[in-house]
């Protein structure tokens, strides 16, 4: 032990430490500074943890507190608080540069320890200061924007009141700060690891050293003697269905006689300690009995084939679609592409790890659980834990989130913590390491892709087919959706009269498949829009012209042979066209040497508000006549707070401090579906306004508008809101039906080098054209369509999630400031959606789905080689350009 005296935020403080403990838990456990976060497994992979040492940013989850002794040390607290914030915190809330936040508190401090020794550093100067922080949200370019800011704000050029929207400015179309904007700037958002709880068991599991296997044996009398254990919890010891039922119910929350995939879940050990916890764990022997392994969808369909699931067939569902007469259309076209493709499993990477606490509130069989994770369906999400665990009085809290892209439509860690609190009666915290959370979380599906595309000889499209099969991995989880939207979106933005396909959804011992920003049309999207380029090629076509004589047009039918209403998307392409004309001409100075340019098109029109969905929100005057909007809608950093925030603020002509939302607990809010599919501004937001609107007829025949006079009149003061699509599932023997009731329209455009000696592929800019019918908030759109293409060229270049290989940033290929790249948003029209709340829609996913094949394009064009298996890592693009030449 070594006595040490540390100075932190100005205070000094005295602490006696072993020689292993680091500053990043002083911070959090010893002080309960929770501003500082941990993503990575204390590598110094992530930034999160970020504080300064002595006047220098440094990664405090590597930093040895007995080597401090003296040492200045200043967090993310010792800055501001929300009424007084340090000017880089207010820099980051009104640059649009926080929307999970999670990253937030490590990027102000790195920005304050560049900015006090360099006070106007240049754009390569903050990449560099910021090389070893990593953010999966915004696609960087609003951080850079940020600390340009606070540069400006701390040499005196400017106020933050100078650049602060006013707020009589309106509250439609202005970028208001978001309401927990500052609360992150400062530290003070509490996610699910920063949440106190006295007497809180830590939790750790035995996972499955198997792909698949049955289980002999589990003797875990050597883990409870170890110090520090309560005790082991196995199935036996689940009171419920021990069952986790999305769709099907075919995922153990622990495994009792089978593992079907590395990493299943099959003892949990309680202990006062994380480490106590984690080296009892290690001490639980399990005796397996293997079983074969099948990692791919050939291998489980082949012949003779072990059966995953007893209960399921390993192919779990299979979908056509047929539209017209594709095979006809095909002998009849004056061009015909015919191509095989293929896309990787991929992590969301998410920064948080899947933290989860739970506890018992009362006693006996009347106690409530209270389960606090990062759930984007809380009331789904309750549900589902009342069923596995057997236990009905539960509450879930959403704690901040951060970041999740689909991640969280799936339970991970809060069965396990929730089944740990009911039978061990105390309460307890499961903060899985990284490469745990990696293990435990769904990833998005690879699919492979047998694709042929036709036109006439006019150049338009006549037929296209698409016969593909998914790797679902071990459980369900919502892998029908998933193929259901693949389906839905198969023709994109094109009129195509015929269309047959064939879905396949495969069980096999890889890692689940779930929500994943796009959830099925990044894959088909993929395939379609490499098609078109080959296609436009054959014909001797430009890939855009191309693409303009064959976008679908109102009156015309989507892939389902459903007829849309609204597709307002001609005018786009013109809007895009002398960015496409100025990146040709620039591109074409680099036709010779090693370093060739390119440019690639791709587009998509993505779907919102399926057939069935629904939404509820409650709206009640308070007796401030300001309103409370009671709505489960989770924001894990798009920006629904804002969009619910104004909107109300908007049609009520109230201040914005007046509206209030509460979106967190199942006890108060009503259920609205998921935070996923792009939908809450148009599903969530469009029963909000159903809710006001019968406040403001209330209102009216009460002739006031206050509370009082509501409650005078014998008006109610609470109303809730409904908004819901009609049903229309696709058809089980032709696929078809109805579709989207919204629609978002995007055109990306990608400009890239291609080093030919390497096959190293480096984005130079991406440019996006948006129609997203109204704005509400412009710097969260931006922010989602910037984080989109990020996310996008990710998975185009580098991203590949291997499961059990896979185990931090570093292998993963994490986005970086290094990888970050220009980009522009175009967003001249906003033409409004009849439908929509205000005429609104939604834009969270539908720029990731079209950047993929916008980069591979650009990378055909190049240097003269496709990628048809992503991600187009430079071994991939160097072997093609080999046997190109």
């Amino acid at each position: 032990m070594k006595k040490v005296i540390l100075r932190i935020n100005g205070q000094a403080k005295q602490f006696v430490v072993n020689e292993d403990r680091v500053l990043l838990d002083l911070l959090r456990e010893d002080l309960h500074l929770t501003g500082t976060k941990q993503s990575c497994d204390r590598k110094g992979q992530c930034g999160a943890c970020t504080v300064i040492v002595n006047g220098k940013a440094a990664l405090s989850c590597l930093q040895k507190v007995a080597e401090l002794d003296g040492a200045e040390v200043i967090t993310v607290e010792g800055l501001g608080t929300p009424d007084n914030p340090h000017l880089i915190q207010e820099a980051f809330v009104l640059a649009g540069a926080i929307q999970c936040g999670y990253c937030t508190p490590g990027m102000i401090m790195a920005t304050k320890a560049l900015l006090d020794g360099n006070p106007d550093p240049d754009e390569g100067e903050i990449k560099k200061a910021f090389a070893r922080n990593l953010c999966r949200c915004t696609g960087y370019k609003k951080i850079i924007d940020a600390v340009k800011l606070a540069g400006r704000f701390l040499r005196g050029e400017i106020t933050p009141d100078e650049v602060r929207p006013d707020p009589g400015s309106g509250t439609i179309g202005v970028s208001h700060p978001r309401p927990s904007a500052m609360l992150k700037a400062c530290g003070l958002a509490e996610f699910s690891a920063d949440i106190q709880i006295q007497g809180a068991l830590e939790i750790a599991v035995l996972r499955s050293s198997e792909h698949h296997a049955r289980i002999k044996s589990i003797d875990t009398s050597q883990a409870e003697q170890m110090p520090g254990v309560v005790g082991v919890m196995t199935a036996k010891d689940i009171k419920g269905s021990n069952r986790i039922k999305l769709i099907f119910d075919d995922q153990p929350v622990l495994c009792s006689d089978k593992v079907r995939c590395l990493g299943d879940p099959i003892v949990v050990v309680v202990a006062a300690t994380k480490p106590q916890a984690e080296a009892a764990a290690q001490a639980v022997k399990v005796d397996y009995d293997p079983l074969p392994v099948m990692m791919t969808p050939a291998e489980a369909l082949a012949d003779g084939a072990v059966q995953i699931h007893d209960e399921y067939p390993n192919l779990c569902w299979a979908q056509p679609q047929i539209k017209g007469d594709a095979q006809k259309a095909l002998a009849e076209a004056a061009a015909v592409v015919e191509a095989h493709f293929s896309t990787q499993m991929n992590h969301q990477a998410p920064l948080e790890p899947e933290a989860c606490v739970a506890y018992l509130e009362g006693e006996g069989e009347d106690a409530l659980l209270a389960v606090i994770g990062r759930s984007i369906m809380i009331h789904s999400h309750m549900a589902m834990l009342q069923g596995a665990l057997g236990w009905e009085n539960i509450r879930y809290e959403e704690a901040y989130c951060g970041g999740q892209f689909g991640i969280k439509v799936g339970i991970t860690s809060e069965a396990i913590a929730g089944a740990a609190a009911l039978h061990f009666k105390q309460p307890v915290r499961y903060i899985p390491s990284l490469h745990e959370s990696m293990l435990l979380t769904s990833k998005r599906h690879p699919f492979d892709m047998k694709v042929k595309l036709a036109a006439d000889k006019e150049g338009k499209l006549t037929a296209f087919i698409n016969d593909f099969t998914i790797n679902n991995g071990a459980y369900q989880i919502l892998g029908i959706v998933v193929g259901l939207r693949a389906l839905q979106m198969l023709s994109g933005s094109y009129n195509i009269p015929n269309v047959e396909a064939m879905a396949k959804l495969v069980y096999t011992n890889d890692a689940a498949g779930g929500a994943a920003r796009g959830a099925g049309p990044p894959q088909v999207a993929f395939a379609l829009e490499s098609a078109m380029d080959m296609l436009a090629e054959k014909l001797g076509m430009d890939p855009f012209e191309f693409r303009l004589k064959n976008i679908l047009a109102p009156g015309q039918s989507v892939s389902t042979g459903a007829v849309v209403e609204e597709w307002p998307f001609q005018g786009l392409w013109e809007d895009l066209r002398p960015h496409y004309d100025r990146a040709r001409k620039e591109a074409a100075a680099f036709k010779n040497g090693p370093i060739r340019r390119g440019v690639g098109l791709a587009c998509h029109s993505f779907g919102i508000a399926e057939p069935g969905d629904a939404a509820m929100v409650a709206v009640e005057r308070d007796p401030d006549d300001g309103i409370t909007i009671y709505a489960a809608a989770a924001d894990p950093g798009e920006g629904n707070d804002s969009m619910l925030t104004q909107i109300a603020a908007h049609l009520l002509n109230l201040p914005l401090e007046k509206v209030r939302l509460c979106t967190r607990s199942t006890e108060h809010t009503t259920e609205t579906g998921p935070a996923a599919g792009s939908r809450i501004t148009y599903m969530v937001g469009g029963a909000l306004l159903n809710a006001i609107e019968q406040m403001k007829r209330a209102m009216a025949e009460a002739g006031a508008s206050g509370y009082q006079a509501l409650k005078k009149a014998g008006k109610p003061t609470r109303f809730v809101g409904k908004k819901s699509v009609p049903e229309g599932p696709l058809d089980p023997q032709t696929g078809l039906g109805s579709t989207f009731e919204s629609q978002v329209h995007n055109i990306q455009m990608a400009e890239l080098e291609v080093n030919s000696d390497t096959g190293e592929v480096k984005v130079i800019k991406m440019t996006t054209a948006v129609d997203p019918g109204l704005v509400i908030h412009p710097k969260n759109l931006e922010g989602q369509l910037e984080g989109g293409m990020d996310q996008g060229v990710g998975f185009a270049l580098r991203e590949i999630y291997v499961h059990g290989e896979t185990k931090d940033w570093i292998t993963f290929k994490f986005p970086t400031m290094k990888t970050a790249f220009d980009m522009e948003v175009i967003t001249p029209r906003e033409t409004p959606r009849k439908k929509g709340p205000l005429g609104a829609t939604g834009i969270g996913e539908m720029t990731m789905v079209s950047t993929a094949p916008a980069v591979t394009n650009a990378i055909k064009d190049a240097c003269g080689v496709r990628i048809y298996d992503l991600p187009a890592t430079p071994e991939k693009v160097k072997a093609a350009l080999v046997i190109g030449k």
